[in-house]
């Protein structure tokens, strides 16, 4: 976009573009929705901004799982008043689909905008300002160059939305809808246009991925990875996240292609199968070991990990133990572990023998503790191993300046070295561990 000459029109200003910040919180399906409403504003003629800076929009892409991620977007709503006070603020996302109206309330908010209405967001926006920007038909910024990304290095596809699988604590099938999915072919144009802008690694996102293609004849999820894989150049495809019921032998079969990371994200939530049946989860834990012994013996120096829940209604003493044995039996390369929080309009809301609060975080502490212990012996595993790693944007890590990266297989690494490593895929060796961080050493 072309600044106005002041020399050639005098008494005109030099034409500043209006300016967007977009904040993300929760899972990976919300930061692809970010990308995509970034990728919008900028194409109208905004330009994206970080959120640390003035901004003339300022939008919180809110999470809904728990009360705690509610609570972080009310503080985020009036951090963005604080450092923006001429800003329009934009609440949307599963909090904004959920309790809109009690959105409307919060200090500092000027726009909620749900779920469903994401995609007029920006002329929501554009009808409430009365901004007027020079539209721009390429967009300031590759789509892999924009700060709604948790990374400048890979992107976010949303391969499909929506849950009918309806867990008796999650509030996602209410502010996410029914599952849809998005084409094949609209995804290959998508992969395409993004591994044409730079971008070297897509991860596919969604809100259930291994029910992709339910709505489209003669497509399942299996057929998605393969025809990206075939009909895209794309250097590192990462799935973000697998039902154990959902993995095929069809769809391991794919992993034989390298540009496919050997991650898999596999919720357990717990390992006692009286708790998985109140949760309504449509699995057992014999089922879980079965798939993950199945990855294992077909997918190379694989890690796996998953989502745990802490203090689910009725949990017993003898079912956290369960829990506990059964993820270390498996060896996750890491845990994710989340306090049970009781979501309005959910059926565990209404569950009797609540887990009082002390017995929870006590569970939590020591699930807490196996996590970080076996996320410790799984990298440490890696060391002196040579693995591909994707660098990202330099920062400061204990007074240096580190390249951070991902190995293929989800390990983060962090390299000191003189050439600008940014958005390059290098091999890499890994090194020791030292000050919580572990080194690498970029093969370049």
């Amino acid at each position: 976009m072309m600044p106005v000459d002041n020399e050639a029109e005098p008494g005109l200003r030099s034409f500043q573009p209006p300016t967007v910040a977009i904040e993300t919180h929760g899972c990976k399906l919300n930061q692809a929705d970010s990308e995509l409403i970034a990728r919008q504003f900028r194409q109208a003629g905004y330009r994206t901004v970080s959120t640390g800076q003035p901004a003339d929009v300022y939008i919180v892409n809110t999470c809904t799982v728990t009360h705690i991620a509610d609570r972080k977007a009310r503080r985020s709503f009036r951090a963005a008043r604080s450092r923006n006070p001429g800003a329009l603020i934009v609440a949307t996302g599963c909090y904004a689909q959920r309790v809109p109206r009690e959105l409307v309330k919060v200090e500092g908010v000027d726009l909620v905008v749900e779920n469903r209405d994401k995609a007029n967001l920006l002329e929501q926006v554009q009808t409430l300002k009365g901004d007027k920007p020079i539209p721009n038909e390429i967009g300031e910024e590759s789509p892999c160059e924009n700060h709604a990304s948790a990374s400048r290095t890979r992107a976010m596809v949303k391969i499909q939305e929506g849950c009918n699988q309806v867990c008796a604590y999650c509030i996602v099938p209410k502010v996410r809808g029914r599952e849809r999915s998005i084409p094949l072919e609209k995804l290959i144009e998508q992969v395409n246009a993004l591994v044409s802008a730079g971008c070297l690694e897509v991860v596919l996102t969604g809100t259930q991925l291994g029910s992709y293609g339910f709505d489209i004849p003669g497509m399942n999820m299996a057929r998605l990875v393969e025809g990206i894989l075939t009909d895209t150049p794309v250097q590192r495809l990462r799935v973000s996240s697998l039902q154990p019921q959902d993995i095929s032998s069809e769809l391991l079969e794919l992993w034989s292609d390298p540009r496919l990371c050997p991650h898999f994200h596999i919720p357990l939530q717990s390992g006692s199968n009286t708790v998985l049946k109140r949760m309504r989860r449509r699995y057992t834990t014999e089922l879980f070991a079965e798939r993950v012994e199945a990855i294992r013996q077909k997918v190379h120096h694989v890690s796996i990990t998953t989502d745990v829940i802490v203090g689910f209604p009725g949990e017993t003493e003898e079912d956290f133990q369960e829990t506990l044995s059964f993820c270390e039996q498996m060896n996750f390369a890491d845990i994710h572990v989340f306090p049970f929080s009781s979501r309005p309009g959910t059926s565990a809301a209404y569950y009797k023998d609540k887990v009082d609060p002390t017995t929870k975080g006590q569970r939590m502490v020591r699930m807490l503790d196996l996590a970080k212990a076996q996320a410790a012996v799984f990298r440490a595993s890696f060391i002196g191993t040579i693995r591909p790693v994707l660098w990202e944007r330099s920062r400061v890590v204990n007074s240096k300046v580190l390249w951070p990266g991902l190995t293929d297989n989800y390990i983060r690494v962090y390299t000191q070295n003189a050439r600008p490593l940014q958005k390059h895929l290098t091999m890499a060796e890994l090194l020791e561990e030292e000050d919580g961080i572990l080194h690498a050493k970029a093969l370049v």
